[in-house]
């Protein structure tokens, strides 16, 4: 497959608009070049509204490669009295600490792709497209790593590990790894009719009364993260009591809450994995002034590249306040199946 004529006019049009767009000449951008920092900014929010997700977290910039914990200091009391003195807030955990580690991303568009996009809209569909696309590509990844990633090697392997699980530390590693992963239930439960727990909302409520500390409990910003395996065995479960008016309107409502709390089914989180915690929680850091951007055609791969390259990681504030029970510890029940197709 080669480019069309169209195609390579739109896809040169586009390269031109984006050396434009970060200050430098066109033949630049097929070498790294490093990303100033109002550039920083605007590709720090692209990325940002290319999903949702991202921006309910705490996204930052940070100028050490390791350091302590940036402190958002959103959570727990912030009022009282002090005998001969003012009261103040004590922001911060001594001891929790960020290390951020090479991250290289790469958006492939293939030849046959940007053919199709040519030749199926207008020039500014086409700009858009390409955009979205990259934009997408590095955002997904820094969520997927974030929720999977359990440690950063020198030289990764997404055939074995296809969920970035090599790329960094994230944060379900890093609460495993504190205070010898006490936030986390990794002893054997069951979902279902007869098992440990009836439902996400007793699962949940356990989480959040044995391993949420007491000031956090009542915390209207604290939200349940969910995978799918466990939404979907809900739902089964709910629809089949679907006769109970309670039980059919607990399962229109169950992607959105859950035991009371806000409920969300991130990407690529683990399908049996349940989480407790401020969304806000969960930190991601890129060094400022790492950020380099590349995009260039690859003949030999048919493809055009965008390719985007930093120093980043991921942390929690406060670590005592991811609760979860582990992907690996969860059983469901008569898990839901696909009825067989009948035909007449």
């Amino acid at each position: 497959m080669q480019l069309t004529t169209r195609a390579r006019e739109l896809i040169n049009q586009y390269a031109s608009a984006l050396a434009q767009g970060y200050g430098i000449e066109p033949g630049a951008l097929t070498s790294y070049f490093s990303v100033t920092p109002p550039q920083e900014t605007k590709l720090r929010n692209a990325l940002l509204e290319s999903q949702a997700f991202l921006k309910l977290i705490t996204v930052q910039d940070v100028d050490q490669l390791s350091g302590q914990v940036v402190a958002v200091g959103a959570a727990g009391l912030h009022t009282g009295r002090k005998k001969g003195g003012r009261f103040v807030k004590q922001v911060g955990v001594d001891g929790n600490t960020y290390t951020l580690a090479e991250t290289d991303s790469c958006a492939q568009l293939t030849w046959a792709l940007l053919c199709a996009w040519a030749n199926a809209g207008s020039e500014n569909e086409f700009f858009q497209k390409v955009n979205d696309f990259a934009n997408e590509c590095f955002a997904l990844d820094q969520l997927r790593i974030g929720f999977n990633g359990t440690h950063a090697a020198e030289d990764t392997d997404p055939s074995k590990y296809p969920n970035g699980e090599d790329v960094n530390r994230g944060w379900h590693q890093i609460a495993r790894d504190y205070e010898g992963g006490k936030q986390i239930i990794t002893d054997a439960v069951t979902l279902g009719e007869g098992g440990d727990y009836i439902s996400l909302d007793a699962m949940a409520s356990d989480l959040i009364n044995t391993l949420v500390p007491a000031e956090f409990r009542e915390d209207p910003r604290l939200s349940v993260m969910v995978g799918a395996d466990l939404v979907a065995a809900e739902q089964h479960r709910l629809y089949q009591a679907a006769d109970r008016p309670t039980e059919k309107i607990a399962a229109q409502l169950l992607g959105n809450s859950i035991a009371a709390r806000p409920a969300y089914v991130p990407p690529f989180f683990p399908g049996k994995r349940m989480v407790v915690t401020m969304l806000s929680n969960l930190h991601m850091y890129t060094q400022r002034g790492t950020r380099q951007r590349k995009a260039e055609h690859v003949d030999d791969r048919k493809a055009y590249e965008s390719k985007y390259w930093r120093m980043e990681g991921y942390a929690l504030e406060y670590p005592e306040l991811y609760a979860a029970f582990d992907e690996s510890a969860v059983t469901i029940k008569s898990e839901p199946t696909l009825a067989p197709f009948m035909s007449e």
